[in-house]
């Protein structure tokens, strides 16, 4: 049995690819499981996942230790039906005919666990809404 509708993909970019995006291609891929493909890249990727934001994704039973920083490609641009941007300004490519979203979310390279919380929370709730709107 195949389902005639293709998955919608999304494309999660940042600067580094080492805490935002990762955060919310993991929560995507939680809530979402196989009803979404998942992406995630950045413009200039850092060499690892930032440790506090293992530690507050691990908080709420979910797993990042094994994810790598990727570099955004206009490869990754052009398979994704969407692409949400998390403060790559200019650095991101745009296409026609894809969906954009910029989410405004504090950075949370260099900070503590306490400061990546909020975020990791703020991230979560947008994430719900994406997966009701794309799986509707």
């Amino acid at each position: 049995m195949s389902d005639s509708t293709p998955r919608p993909s999304v494309l999660f970019v940042c600067v580094h690819n080492a805490g935002r995006s990762q955060m919310a291609a993991a929560f995507l891929t939680h809530l979402a499981g196989e009803k979404v493909e998942v992406r995630s890249a950045g413009s200039a990727p850092a060499d690892t996942v930032n440790p506090a934001v293992v530690e507050a994704m691990n908080e709420v039973g979910i797993d990042i230790s094994a994810e790598t920083p990727k570099i955004l490609t206009t490869e990754a641009v052009q398979a994704s039906d969407v692409v949400i941007t998390m403060g790559c300004g200019d650095t991101c490519p745009v296409f026609p005919g894809k969906r954009y979203l910029d989410w405004q979310l504090d950075d949370p390279a260099g900070q503590g666990v306490d400061a990546v919380r909020p975020i990791r929370d703020d991230i979560e709730h947008r994430i719900l809404a994406l997966v009701n709107d794309l799986t509707g």
